[in-house]
């Protein structure tokens, strides 16, 4: 009796063990948040050839979840409240929820640069100064555009206020991109300052012009990135792993065949084909995949949102970043060369 009691208990903690150990593994789908500008091609590249779910199945995932998002903020929300793994977002609101508790990593760059300030053609400009009593339409509070505007605005000078504050010399009014270029053609703002390609959107039906492109208000800084859930990151570190190979293939795809990732862009979001190609050939943006191209920028952007009130504290770089899953797909990828 002792004896089968014995080996009754071995069985039951080996099949117990066995359980757990599949629970674990037991991951069959991938939510993956993106929005609809040019700057993240990569992720509908990715897409379009199929290449997340091939990718991905050896790891026994056998579904990707798409979800569009207009803006960056509700996007880590849904990253937040657990609904997305892995999206594709502005660093700039990926650091406001970093600062809220996000568990989550930065593990790759998209691109950099790639937004213009766009004014209605009636307005003379020679300088920023020129902006004194405008109402200008961007990205709400805590993301890329809204950062990097008022920062720029702040430093030439001018006072910044919003919608729910008394104007003093710009009103910054956030929306979504597709409220705002319904805005300036309905002259309810004077400008916008957006991601392509809604700037050229808005040039193609008369409605403004280009004035100043984002990289003129900060040389090269890093705009939309990949980010991944600590989740994810600690339990399926070769989902993640694959993952940024994947980003990688379809980052380097593009930027070897720009005229088809213009024709998917068009093909996903039913922009004008001839509008998708006329903003990449004129945005000052560029798809990227090394992150030491924009870690100290987005450290940047931790600092200015703290400046601007927007987060508690300034973010390191070691809160913001895992960027050891780009160093081995790199490291094996000169391997095999």
């Amino acid at each position: 009796m002792k004896k089968l009691g014995i080996l009754t208990l071995t069985l039951l903690l080996l099949a117990s063990i066995f359980v757990s150990g599949c629970a674990s593994d037991d991951l069959t789908e991938l939510n993956i948040g993106y929005q609809p500008s040019t700057h993240q091609i990569a992720y509908m590249t990715a897409a379009e050839k199929g290449w997340w779910q091939e990718d991905l199945e050896p790891y026994g995932i056998t579904k990707i979840n798409e979800h569009p998002f207009p803006t960056g903020a509700p996007e880590m929300q849904a990253m937040m409240a657990g609904d997305i793994d892995v999206a594709y977002v502005g660093a700039a609101p990926v650091i406001t929820a970093l600062s809220q508790g996000l568990d989550a990593k930065i593990v790759e760059p998209v691109q950099i640069n790639g937004s213009s300030l766009v004014l209605r053609p009636e307005y003379e400009y020679k300088s920023p100064e020129d902006l004194k009593g405008l109402k200008i339409a961007t990205y709400p509070p805590g993301t890329i555009q809204d950062t990097l505007l008022k920062n720029w605005l702040t430093e030439n000078g001018l006072d910044v206020e919003t919608e729910n504050t008394t104007e003093t010399d710009v009103t910054i009014l956030g929306m979504t991109p597709g409220d705002a270029v319904t805005a300036i053609s309905a002259k309810r703002v004077d400008a916008v300052f957006l991601p392509h390609p809604s700037p050229t959107v808005v040039e193609r039906e008369g409605n403004g012009r280009t004035i100043v492109q984002s990289g003129e208000m900060e040389a090269n800084h890093a705009c939309c990135v990949l980010v991944v859930s600590g989740e994810l990151i600690r339990e399926h570190p070769d989902i993640v792993e694959q993952i940024v190979r994947t980003h990688i293939k379809a980052t380097e795809y593009n930027q070897a065949n720009i005229d088809e990732a213009a024709q998917i862009y068009s093909n996903k979001t039913t922009e004008e084909l001839e509008t998708v190609r006329t903003s990449i050939e004129e945005w000052d943006g560029e798809w990227i995949t090394d992150p030491a191209l924009i870690e100290s920028s987005a450290v940047n952007y931790s600092n200015t949102q703290y400046k601007l009130g927007i987060i508690p504290k300034s973010l390191t770089q070691e809160e913001i970043f895992d960027t050891s899953f780009y160093e081995k797909a790199i490291s094996e990828e000169q391997t095999q060369e």
